[in-house]
């Protein structure tokens, strides 16, 4: 009974602690998934994956950037895998780009811009796509390092190489 009693206490905080940050696991699936299905799906395996993992949760550590840290590795994971199977299919139209990142593609010079920018950021690998995620979202650099496991000090040169890279590609 008494197990019975922490499991769903567990279930409770842990389904709070989801609906608080969920914005995330949203941002994190659109971030790695091009369509609209696969970001479900995407974000699915994430909150199942937080589950399993919540055990382990140390409270005394911030919800977030442990949050982070799983729905960033369940991406990554993820893009290989859907990248092995691309890797076997052909694409039965010529739509490649009707979407840009799973969003509609408009016109202007504006809508290239975004479309190039989308582009970019769909070519990074996972670690610099993580990287960009986070910043874009106003992370200090050590929450960024804590998230992804990496220094402070690679966190800023690999985002002013990123920058670099943005300013360079984009004038092209």
């Amino acid at each position: 009974m008494s197990s019975e009693i922490s499991e769903s206490l567990a279930q409770e905080q842990f389904s709070k602690l989801l609906r608080v940050h969920r914005k995330m696991v949203f941002k994190v699936a659109n971030t790695y998934a091009r369509h609209p299905e696969d970001r479900a799906d995407l974000a699915q395996e994430i909150a199942a994956q937080l589950w399993r993992a919540f055990p382990a949760y140390d409270p005394g550590r911030s919800f977030s950037t442990w949050m982070y840290r799983i729905a960033l590795n369940v991406a990554i994971s993820h893009m290989r895998s859907a990248t092995r199977h691309a890797a076997h299919n052909v694409p039965l139209d010529g739509q490649l780009h009707e979407t840009v990142g799973g969003h509609r593609a408009a016109d202007g010079d504006a809508d290239e811009r975004v479309r190039a920018l989308y582009d970019f950021i769909e070519g990074l690998e996972a670690l610099d796509r993580a990287l960009l995620l986070l910043y874009l979202e106003e992370h200090t650099y050590s929450d960024i390092a804590g998230i992804l496991g990496i220094t402070e000090t690679n966190v800023a040169t690999k985002i002013s190489r990123l920058k670099q890279r943005i300013r360079s590609e984009m004038k092209g």
